[in-house]
């Protein structure tokens, strides 16, 4: 791929296909721009933070209000891009959100959902056996039904934005990995392991590859090793119930915050724990196998919380979070270093806004602004120290 007059390879290089860059790719690629995706493994790869069968998607946003307005946007990408692959990769099932009133997730929720006028049930004790049969509520524990929220086949999403844009002309160069970059005011430079590659913007969306970056503008980024954990459902007669008719839950504990999917294939039910994990120092350097302590906190609140599910863990996967200092996203550009645009932080819940997020950065790539409502993640100078 080469732009008029030969100078350039593509218009935008995109580093890291995962959600994001997948999504920012995308973006580009529907507005005719030359864009080039360079990815260091395979499109959809399960050694980075996009993978694991699910992710969950909703509105209430607990973490804050101000991320409904562009959770909306997200909602209608991931429905176009639905319809433009005929693809079912957002499934509405619903999602039950259980704990305390004062709980962060409860009092948030409702905040949110009161704030935005969102659908929400409060579900009573004598309902909350019909909706969600397979957990169980202490007495003081509030129960939360959100109708539109669901969970969205990760690594398929991934590779559907990827896969439509190639279809739409971006060129997507797996195996290829980024070891440096250099802009001279005009334009950047890329050393890759295929080759030099020129480009006249350039959008980071590394991942948990992006601390090393991230450190060169002043700005901290932990990677955190987080284990998901699946467990078979009990088929006799006394404990049975159908796991695969279930919706979505979270339940804040105090002592953990759970969430987990309905049984989607013959792996189980997936259950994890949403926390900062074991520290990690490099993604590349990551202990894979299952650890002794790995599933001691999950099997606890399976025993405790949820019916028909077995006592041990069938399948284990290994996640990273990459954590941003507040847990909120890091998106800015940096004309210091010739509009270089970085998207990163997502903390472990930003995969369902890809779609948002890719037009996001492709609006700063291109205009240097953006109308989508990324105020409180944006940075005006990410202020090279």
């Amino acid at each position: 791929m080469t732009t008029a007059g030969g100078r350039w390879d593509a218009e935008v290089a995109v580093v890291g296909v995962g959600a994001m860059g997948s999504a920012t790719c995308l973006a580009l690629a529907r507005r005719g721009v030359s864009v080039l995706g360079l990815e260091r493994r395979a499109v959809g790869h399960d050694r980075g933070s996009s993978h694991g069968q699910s992710r969950l998607i909703r509105k209430a946003y607990y973490e804050h209000p101000d991320y409904v307005p562009l959770l909306h946007r997200a909602y209608a990408g991931w429905d176009a891009l639905m319809a433009a692959t005929g693809q079912a990769l957002f499934h509405r099932v619903g999602l039950c959100s259980v704990g305390a009133e004062d709980s962060e997730l409860i009092a948030g929720t409702l905040r949110a959902a009161a704030e935005h006028g969102l659908p929400l049930d409060i579900v009573d004790g004598s309902r909350h056996q019909a909706r969600a049969p397979g957990l169980v509520l202490a007495q003081d524990e509030l129960f939360l039904y959100e109708a539109d929220a669901g969970w969205l086949a990760v690594e398929a999403c991934v590779q559907a934005q990827a896969a439509l844009a190639s279809q739409l002309g971006a060129e997507i160069r797996a195996e290829c990995e980024v070891n440096a970059w250099a802009t001279d005011g005009a334009g950047f430079a890329l050393e890759t392991s295929r080759g030099r590659v020129r480009a006249r913007r350039l959008v980071l969306t590394e991942g948990a590859w992006a601390s090393g970056t991230l450190g060169r503008f002043g700005r901290k980024l932990k990677v955190h090793r987080n284990v998901l954990h699946w467990f078979g459902v009990d088929a006799r007669p006394a404990s049975a119930v159908d796991w695969t008719a279930a919706p979505c839950f979270a339940v804040d504990l105090a002592d953990g915050f759970f969430y987990g999917f309905p049984n989607i294939d013959a792996s189980g039910v997936k259950v994890a724990q949403h926390r900062p994990g074991q520290p990690v120092d490099d993604p590349d350097d990551v202990t894979r196998e299952p650890l002794p302590d790995d599933a001691t906190a999950v099997q606890r609140f399976v025993g405790q919380r949820l019916r028909g599910l077995g006592d041990a863990p069938t399948r284990q996967a290994v996640c990273l979070y990459e954590q941003s200092e507040d847990s909120h996203f890091i998106i800015g550009r940096d004309e210091a270093l010739g509009g270089v645009v970085i998207g990163a932080g997502f903390s472990g819940h930003g995969f369902k806004f890809a779609p948002a997020i890719g037009e996001a950065l492709a609006d700063l790539a291109l205009d240097g602004e953006s109308a989508l409502p990324i105020g409180r993640f944006a940075i005006d100078s990410l202020q090279v120290r």
